[in-house]
């Protein structure tokens, strides 16, 4: 009973934060670990409860009218297939290698982010020119890869790779939103088949989880960009030192 109630808490904080700036994967893992499910369990069941509040966080992103749908439908095809190929590849190479990759281009984007004092504050779209979908195609379908082979900090990389197109936090969350939830929902059917998903403990974080994924999606949408920007600050610097203490 105290793991089911443990569970159900860190299930709504875990989708919340997930649902307004990303990151929601520091929460949950950690959180699997402390009720001792091994470390391939608690992959495969984060991908559960994180691909059914996602999904929760996605729909109620769409029906606020901020994601570009025309736009997703060109890019969710490669994401499918980057996160496939990432999943598999998890079986070839180990991730570790990927981790000072990372922890760098983390610490580029919050600085970045923090210089640009108006980055993400205003909506200034770009033309979707060809050149800008080939743009954004490209780096979703690496993100997209990236999720399916090692995971943390896909939701800032999304989210970064759409404010630079020039459209606000809030916006720049409902697509990428979209797109990791796509990621998500591939890489947890190819763990399914593996066998490494605990179906009791991702459900129970996913009751909770719904109920947290629609409330944050409601807070970023009606706060704005001055609620959604300082929470990714701190959930990319949690992100950095989460990272940096493996190597300590």
């Amino acid at each position: 009973m105290e793991h089911i109630i443990f569970l159900l808490v860190m299930g709504f904080i875990t989708a919340f934060v997930d649902s307004v700036a990303g990151g929601g994967g520091l929460i949950s893992v950690p959180a699997l670990l402390s009720v001792g499910l091994s470390p391939h369990m608690v992959l495969g069941t984060n991908k559960l409860q994180g691909a059914i509040a996602s999904i929760s966080s996605s729909l109620a992103y769409i029906r606020s009218g901020k994601v570009n749908t025309q736009l997703m439908k060109k890019i969710i095809p490669f994401v499918i297939l980057g996160a496939g190929l990432g999943v598999f590849t998890v079986k070839i190479l180990p991730s570790e290698w990927l981790k000072p990759i990372i922890i760098v281009l983390l610490i580029l984007i919050l600085i970045y982010t923090f210089l640009k004092k108006d980055f993400g504050k205003h909506e200034n779209p770009k033309p979707l020119t060809k050149g800008l979908v080939t743009y954004l195609i490209a780096l979703s379908t690496i993100i997209g890869f990236y999720d399916g082979f090692f995971g943390p900090g896909t939701g800032s990389f999304l989210l970064f790779v759409f404010l630079s197109t020039g459209i606000n936090f809030v916006s720049a969350q409902a697509n990428s939103k979209i797109l990791n939830t796509t990621s998500n929902v591939v890489a947890l059917i190819i763990f399914i088949k593996f066998g490494y998903v605990n179906y009791l403990y991702g459900l129970i974080m996913a009751a909770s989880g719904i109920v947290g994924a629609i409330v944050g999606t409601k807070v970023a949408v009606t706060k704005g960009s001055k609620f959604v920007k300082p929470l990714f600050f701190v959930m990319t610097v949690w992100l950095i030192f989460k990272q940096l203490l493996t190597y300590l």
